[in-house]
């Protein structure tokens, strides 16, 4: 375990870092770039509500956990188990963070909302690998449960998102699609 973790590890989270962030960042502007489609906005930010940019962050990772797993998964069975509890740690960073230097200071900046998104990504590889080297008891299929409750919200929070402050546009003051 020891040496998958230490071998295996450093080349994944290097290649997984710089896929999550290029291919979130793509995704930020993606909605527009494909004229606004319904299918696109199941996968892109279609607004700048919060929910919206950590949907930046769950696609590519999701996408890329699911590759790994099925190359790797065989190497260590708490691997996507790992990857997914980093996911919610990662995701959770972007709300409380975004939502307490805003607080603090009162509007945003788009240079720490970039910031705060490229450290939720390290935080997602940084904290995975944490939990891989010490696992929780917590099964291969209960994470693929967890992944796929997030899909589903995700997708169903895209056209019908609850009116709360974390689905709210700042820009146009509306919900989702």
């Amino acid at each position: 375990m020891i040496q998958f973790v230490n071998n295996f590890l450093k080349k994944s989270n290097k290649i997984g870092f710089f896929f999550v962030l290029i291919l979130g960042t793509l995704l930020h502007f993606s909605f527009t770039w494909l004229r606004e489609a319904p299918v696109a906005g199941l996968f892109s930010a279609v607004n700048e509500s919060t929910w919206e940019h950590m949907k930046l962050l769950f696609f590519p990772s999701f996408l890329y956990f699911l590759l790994e797993y099925k190359k790797y998964g065989s190497s260590s069975k708490d691997l996507l188990t790992a990857r997914t509890l980093g996911l919610f740690c990662g995701l959770a960073f972007i709300p409380v963070s975004f939502y307490t230097y805003t607080g603090v200071i009162g509007k945003g900046f788009f240079p720490v909302d970039i910031a705060i998104f490229a450290v939720s990504v390290f935080l997602t590889f940084y904290a995975s690998t944490r939990f891989l080297a010490h696992p929780l008891k917590l099964t291969t299929f209960t994470a693929f449960l967890l992944l796929f409750a997030l899909l589903a919200a995700f997708l169903t929070f895209t056209f019908f998102p609850p009116h709360i402050q974390l689905f709210l546009d700042p820009v146009d003051f509306t919900y989702g699609i």
